[in-house]
């Protein structure tokens, strides 16, 4: 378990923006250790919801030893892929319902007939498509057998983008790969750090640039920016009040 109240240590690295660390200090100083990525395991018993706008439970923060199991892993491989266009409530709806039918595994999602499944991933919306994503990921990971992950391979399958890959690779694989979700580009556009047409991989580039390639630090970072974004970045809220603009502009 590490402490993320440290301070972070930059020596031998060229920092050409210094905001991005300056950021996550606020974030941090503002909100506490985040805990992500949230387990159904630790939901039932005794996980915590650091913040207000998480889940009821399944957050871990402090601890980054999770995923300690590879039924963890595929949890949370399936959370990355049923987040996709809905929030984290309905997932973890859906995913109870996985938890409850006892099929919350590889083997059990490739041998479940798709429209048990369809019915019990229903809450997270596209149902009929995620089914079949599931079980495509399912096979994937029945067959990594322990094995060096890459992107380029997360990317090659069919319904996984740079967000779902990097999130699988941050989460479930302890990879340090920079998450960059909506509310992240709302952030950084509004704060004038890149423009409205940045493509995922300049934003991406922009904290793995300027940010030492800490696990912990990757994970924090992008859950306290999703905390935050909750907070000042509502779509189409007034983000002019957002905190850090004052931040970015010294």
């Amino acid at each position: 378990m590490e402490n993320k109240n440290q301070k972070i240590s930059t020596r031998n690295m060229r920092i050409n923006n210094p905001v991005i660390l300056k950021i996550y200090d606020f974030l941090l100083a503002s909100y506490g250790p985040q805990g992500w990525w949230p387990l159904i395991e630790l939901h039932e018993t005794g996980g915590t919801n650091p913040t207000k706008t998480g889940s009821i439970r399944g957050y871990h923060p402090g601890d980054y030893t999770y995923p300690q199991t590879e039924i963890q892993q595929f949890e949370m491989i399936c959370g990355a892929l049923l987040t996709q266009n809905t929030g984290w409530p309905q997932v973890e709806k859906a995913l109870l319902n996985l938890k409850y039918l006892n099929v919350l595994s590889p083997k059990k999602i490739i041998s479940l007939d798709s429209e048990t499944l369809k019915e019990a991933i229903k809450p997270a919306g596209y149902y009929n498509q995620k089914a079949e994503r599931l079980k495509t990921l399912a096979v994937w990971f029945s067959n990594l057998k322990g094995r060096n992950l890459t992107r380029e391979e997360l990317l090659s399958l069919k319904g996984v983008g740079p967000e779902t890959a990097d999130s699988i690779l941050l989460y479930a694989f302890k990879q340090p790969s920079f998450v960059v979700d909506a509310y992240t580009r709302r952030i950084v556009t509004n704060l004038g750090l890149k423009g409205e047409k940045a493509k995922y991989d300049e934003i991406k580039a922009l904290f793995e640039e300027n940010l030492p390639k800490d696990l912990s630090l990757y994970q924090e970072y992008h859950a306290l920016l999703v905390e935050h974004a909750k907070r000042y970045y509502k779509k189409n809220g007034n983000f002019a009040e957002c905190p850090l603009l004052e931040l970015a502009r010294n």
